[in-house]
């Protein structure tokens, strides 16, 4: 135990001098440092401005995900990810969901926790004295809506079963469409107050809080009316989109309780595909993983070729720093020092040379990553495992590439390094 404490505190010892004469030996030559430590700056700052980037666009697509339901079906006509022109002519032309899907969904699916049907005009018209927003998304549902596809309500109230069942003229306003239909006015101003919705006259009951987009899908230019109020006053012969939610843990069982529902409902005979989707959050994150992955490797890829090039230069400089630091080698070892010391040493001074640039190239990559956030569409995320995957990857670099000049010099004979000049 005595001999291994002992060896222990050698060790240390050699650690702490390799790592006083490292610093030295940078400092003494701060031009050759700087130009060797720019290569791994380089690589490290592209890689973590990367990777902050595509995890601060992560972080948003899972946002934004979220704000359709995270734990939520939703049964159409449609797929949602499509394979072409082709499949979406063959969808077109399915029977539309009605309220008889509707009904047994809600009579039958013993694993949701909330039904709620959807009924959409993407491309409507609501007015408001001299005030007119055309292109806005007309959509009718009912009071399970917020727990099916998220949301909150600002002022006022959502949509109640009263207002569905008497199919009452009842709005409830996005916030973007309440903010171009009353501008200046306040959330609780707008209560109360009628708007035309395609020619039909309603009252706003309720305002919603922001919700922001999903891909290209603006949530709060949005008007809310009862379902059944839409189907009167807008046109019955529309496709519902049911939204099913259940518990995370029976999310699949759901599904398959759903499918075998539907399928009855529809009577679709055994030996025929589903004449409806049920579209997951899951096919969104698919097709997202599928367009990022390729182009995230690529740009990591060149990172790290970056790290290479920079390594190598810091292979090459520790070459010539062991051919000038020679015979100072021999005089250390003709001293007493052990090849191992020797060896540690420029381990440490590579290592160094390379966290530092590391060190730099995070800060500048973290740096970058917010510039661009600010400045473009695009989100960063700054996170404590970049800065600890920029400072260990340029380390390890260092040791890498630093392991042949230090083998080397710990191999120099002594008698033939003290003859050197």
């Amino acid at each position: 135990m005595r001999a291994l404490g002992q060896g222990a505190r050698r060790l240390l010892g050699e650690l702490v001098e390799g790592l006083r004469i490292a610093l030295s030996s940078l400092l003494g030559a701060r031009l050759r440092s700087l130009l060797t430590t720019l290569g791994i700056v380089i690589g490290v700052m592209t890689v973590i401005a990367i990777v902050a980037i595509i995890q601060g666009l992560n972080a948003a697509f899972e946002e934004q995900i979220a704000s359709i339901g995270t734990h939520t079906i939703h049964v159409s006509k449609y797929q949602w990810v499509s394979q072409g022109q082709g499949e979406w002519w063959l969808m077109r032309n399915r029977k539309d969901l009605g309220l008889a899907e509707l009904r047994a969904v809600e009579r039958e699916a013993t694993l949701a926790t909330a039904v709620a049907p959807q009924v959409s005009v993407f491309q409507g018209t609501v007015t408001q004295a001299d005030h007119e927003l055309r292109g806005i998304r007309i959509t009718g549902t009912d009071p399970r809506y917020l727990d099916t596809n998220g949301g909150a309500v600002a002022a006022g109230r959502f949509l109640t079963e009263t207002d569905v069942d008497l199919s009452r003229t009842s709005a409830v306003l996005g916030f973007e469409a309440g903010q171009r239909l009353f501008p200046g006015w306040e959330p609780e101003a707008i209560v109360g107050r009628r708007v035309r919705v395609e020619g039909h006259v309603f009252t706003v009951v309720g305002a919603m809080a922001r919700r922001g987009k999903f891909m290209d899908l603006d949530l709060d230019t949005i008007v809310f009316l009862p379902y059944t109020t839409f189907l009167r006053d807008l046109g019955g012969k529309r496709s519902l989109i049911l939204s099913v939610s259940s518990a995370p843990e029976h999310l699949q069982e759901l599904q398959d309780q759903l499918i075998g529902i539907l399928r009855r409902v529809r009577r679709v005979p055994p030996d025929r595909p589903d004449d409806f989707a049920c579209n997951k959050q899951e096919e969104f994150l698919k097709l997202y993983n599928q367009l990022t992955g390729a182009l995230y490797a690529v740009a990591v890829g060149v990172g790290l070729i970056t790290l290479v090039v920079g390594g190598i230069g810091i292979m090459n400089i520790m070459l010539v720093s062991v051919t000038e630091r020679t015979r100072e080698i021999g005089v250390r070892r003709a001293l007493g020092a052990r090849r191992r010391t020797i060896l540690l040493q420029f381990l440490i001074e590579s290592s160094v040379v390379a966290t530092l640039g590391g060190a730099v190239g995070t800060a500048l990559g973290l740096g970058t990553a917010r510039v661009v956030s600010l400045a473009t569409p695009l989100a960063a995320a700054v996170t404590p495992s970049a800065v600890v995957l920029g400072l260990t990857f340029s380390a390890a670099v260092g040791l890498l590439f630093g392991s042949w000049p230090a083998w080397r010099a710990a191999r120099l004979d002594p008698v033939e390094a003290l003859r050197y000049e």
